[in-house]
């Protein structure tokens, strides 16, 4: 259920992982709804939602750096908004590898927008030039993640944030992931 998450060279760093949860948890359950991706002309699949307690921190010490970003990557699909910010969070401060990205990219059109402004402050200050390239491999799916944060700004945010233009939000996609208009006439 996480191999298609990841490239074919970590399926054996991957499988250490996800058994190092399980064994803590019993067992991972998922979501059915999966998101999906294309990294390099790889296709790229995991789970919308994991249904898992978050025993990180003791396994964290028994993890090279490597898996400790694939589990990073894991637990930001948590059903719990606080352990997703947590991760991505714990992903950010890494020297993170592309194929991370995904799930960077993916908890940003979602409805926690203390994620969203998280997100913002690190990256603002980094080169996203990579996160842009894989934003633009994903043209579709990303005006849609892009569509799906404004529905969530005006559910959740319109009030706290009354102008679109100022919503955290649209930063992050603007300047860090690097949607512009132009991508949704492409599509």
């Amino acid at each position: 259920m996480f191999q298609d998450g990841f490239p074919n060279y970590l399926r054996e760093d991957v499988a250490i992982v996800v058994g190092m949860i399980s064994y803590n948890n019993v067992a991972i359950d998922v979501s059915p709804d999966t998101i999906q991706y294309i990294q390099e002309q790889n296709v790229v699949r995991f789970p919308y939602r994991i249904y898992a307690i978050d025993s990180s921190d003791e396994i964290m010490d028994n993890l090279s750096l490597r898996q400790k970003m694939i589990l990073h990557c894991i637990y930001s699909r948590s059903c719990d908004g606080f352990v997703r910010q947590k991760h991505v969070y714990a992903l950010l401060q890494m020297d993170y590898e592309d194929w991370a990205i995904p799930y960077i990219v993916k908890v940003c059109d979602e409805y926690i927008v203390e994620i969203v402004e998280m997100t913002y402050d690190i990256l603002k200050e980094q080169d996203t030039e990579r996160i842009k390239r894989f934003c633009l491999e994903n043209r579709v799916s990303f005006c849609k993640s892009y569509n799906r944060m404004i529905s969530y700004w005006n559910e959740f945010y319109r009030y706290t944030y009354k102008n679109f233009h100022n919503y955290i939000g649209r930063k992050l996609f603007r300047e860090c992931f690097g949607y512009t208009r132009s991508m949704e006439r492409s599509t």
